[in-house]
């Protein structure tokens, strides 16, 4: 994979800490980074999270010297509020085709609550 340096996980503090075929496990914080005004975790961390997971999976999925793998299509349903801690984001691929994955991310709390429940359309592209 390439560098994370400069890029929107390490922006957001987002670090994979399991990665398997069609499996993959990412945390990240809930601070000022990563709340809206009010002080809850922001939908769009929520989906920056789900996104970031669903990606990294579809990637070691594919022939990484030729092909890439990118969002198509992502929706989110946030079920629960959280002000602080580490949300873990668990993506599991449901549909692995040639040019397309559909990814199911739940994101839970430190007490496995469930946060955040998303689906990633990813498209498999070849590289120029």
């Amino acid at each position: 994979m390439t560098s994370l340096k400069n890029t929107l996980m390490e922006s957001l503090g987002i670090e994979i800490t399991l990665l398997e075929k069609g499996h993959v496990v990412a945390t990240m914080p809930v601070d000022e980074r990563t709340r809206q005004p009010f002080g809850l975790l922001h939908g769009g961390a929520s989906v920056a999270l789900a996104e970031t997971a669903a990606s990294v999976g579809a990637f070691e999925l594919i022939d990484q010297e030729t092909e890439a793998a990118v969002g198509l299509e992502i929706n989110a349903n946030h079920i629960r509020g959280v002000k602080e801690g580490i949300v873990t984001a668990n993506a599991t691929v449901l549909h692995q085709g040639k040019s397309t994955m559909v990814w199911d991310v739940k994101i839970t709390d430190e007490q496995d609550n469930l946060i955040c429940v998303s689906r990633c359309t990813m498209a498999v592209i070849k590289r120029k």
